[in-house]
């Protein structure tokens, strides 16, 4: 977790809460990643490498995939771009993988999501070298995340919300914690991070009775459903920690899963959308990269 607390520069009013500024906690581990590649490479002669695999031409995934790179090139890690047309076959997009998963240059592999229609997305996830699982979706970590183990490779969304309440200075211990969303992608691994960090989990869905009653409870929320503005100020105890996870396009403009102008006059602390939890996930991608670099040396 990232040590001290990293807020808004500007004192909130009263009855207002700190808001968590998600870019300045991300520089700082991106800082942390450069230092690392700078160790890595003085000490064992390695350079961190990350393969992307971009299969069709969607302009978000272009751009996220665009972003990702530019980060790797500032943190001195490799970057081995595969763009694929749409129409790529199951069996070519494999043997990619599987040529990856040799690669000794690559030590990160990242198959950008979704994949065009007639892809196994699924399948292609568990072609990865779980070694090589930059994302932390291969089943074999995403049951080593579950039982606990510290070797697991984390989700780069969870593990960024991990830095955000440590930055914000939430103690986790013992502290009743509710995660709304069960996507494998972010609710899941977040509930197994927190539960990891002590914290009494409390894992709600859109079936869950009494979501309002349930989060009322906790002292720290995040907020992870996909729903525009589904946390609400009346769900939120005072002096509670919330994280919005939620990236929602509506008629109004981006918006999260919190009601940030309710919520921040209740809670102690809050993240904002945009500047919140989206820097953090390619942060946390670059220290995944050199994580895994690094475990790769030590097996050479």
């Amino acid at each position: 977790m990232a040590g001290g607390t990293r807020v808004s520069s500007a004192a909130p009013a009263a009855g207002s809460a700190e808001v968590i500024d998600g870019r300045a906690v991300a520089a700082a581990v991106r800082e942390r990643v450069r230092r690392k590649v700078t160790a890595l490479r003085a000490e064992r002669g390695i350079e961190p490498g990350l393969a992307t695999v971009l299969v069709g031409d969607d302009p978000g995934s272009e751009i996220y995939v665009r972003r990702k790179r530019e980060a790797c090139a500032e943190a001195g890690i490799r970057s081995f771009h595969h763009p694929l047309p749409a129409p790529t076959p199951a069996i070519e997009l494999a043997a990619l993988l599987d040529a990856l998963n040799d690669d000794r240059a690559v030590h990160g592999i990242l198959l950008q999501l979704p994949l065009p229609a007639g892809l196994d997305a699924a399948a292609m996830t568990r072609r990865i070298d779980p070694a090589k699982d930059v994302d932390g979706l291969h089943p074999l970590n995403a049951g080593l995340l579950a039982q606990g183990a510290v070797d697991a490779v984390v989700p780069c969304t969870p593990a960024g919300v991990m830095e955000l309440l440590g930055a914000a200075g939430a103690e986790l211990a013992g502290a009743p914690a509710v995660v709304i969303g069960r996507s494998t992608l972010v609710g899941r691994p977040l509930a197994s991070l927190l539960l990891g960090a002590d914290a009494t989990v409390t894992h709600c869905h859109s079936r869950t009775r009494d979501l309002a009653a349930v989060c009322r409870d906790a002292e720290v929320v995040v907020a992870a459903a996909g729903v525009p503005r589904l946390v609400t100020a009346d769900m939120v105890s005072p002096g509670a920690t919330v994280i919005d996870v939620g990236t929602n396009r509506t008629d109004a403009g981006l918006t999260g899963d919190v009601d940030f102008d309710g919520v921040r006059r209740v809670a102690r602390a809050i993240t904002p959308v945009p500047g919140g939890v989206g820097p953090m996930t390619i942060a946390m991608l670059l220290d995944n990269t050199v994580r895994l670099a690094r475990r790769a040396s030590n097996g050479e």
